[in-house]
């Protein structure tokens, strides 16, 4: 309904009690973080997102493994959280480039060409290579 103003207190409070009741390795933990991460998306919070996936991302690493579901889209909305920053660095734009080049093999392995976490991780690897293009471009880095 478009409340996301409203709806980031009710996801941050769920992932609050998700880690109260089962422990960040959980994954009803790694999913309300996921949750929680996406509405900071919307909401322009990419610091706030991208911290707490650099938090999250290394335990569902551990307990999902890399070439699982929700590992893979965690990857793809961390590199999203990056390259979606408008003050993104070019060590940003670096970085979601790499993560969604060495994304997209796997998810495309695991889930196939059709999936949908497939489909936006190459849609989010143009994206990013674009914006990086851009940013090479505006400041005659190299």
């Amino acid at each position: 309904m478009g409340r996301f103003d409203q709806g980031i207190s009710l996801r941050r409070e769920a992932y609050s009690e998700c880690l109260n009741l089962y422990g960040e390795e959980s994954s009803e933990t790694l999913m309300e973080a996921n949750n929680y991460v996406n509405c900071l998306l919307v909401l322009n919070r990419f610091e706030e997102a991208k911290s707490l996936l650099r938090k999250t991302m290394p335990v569902a690493r551990r307990i999902l493994g890399e070439n699982h579901d929700d590992m893979l889209r965690m990857r793809g909305i961390y590199a999203n959280a990056l390259f979606s920053n408008p003050g993104a660095t070019l060590d940003d734009l670096r970085e979601a480039v790499t993560t969604l080049e060495e994304t997209a093999p796997i998810a495309r392995r695991v889930l196939g060409s059709a999936h949908p976490t497939v489909r936006s991780t190459e849609m989010g690897l143009q994206q990013s290579r674009a914006r990086l293009e851009g940013y090479i471009k505006y400041f005659r880095v190299s």
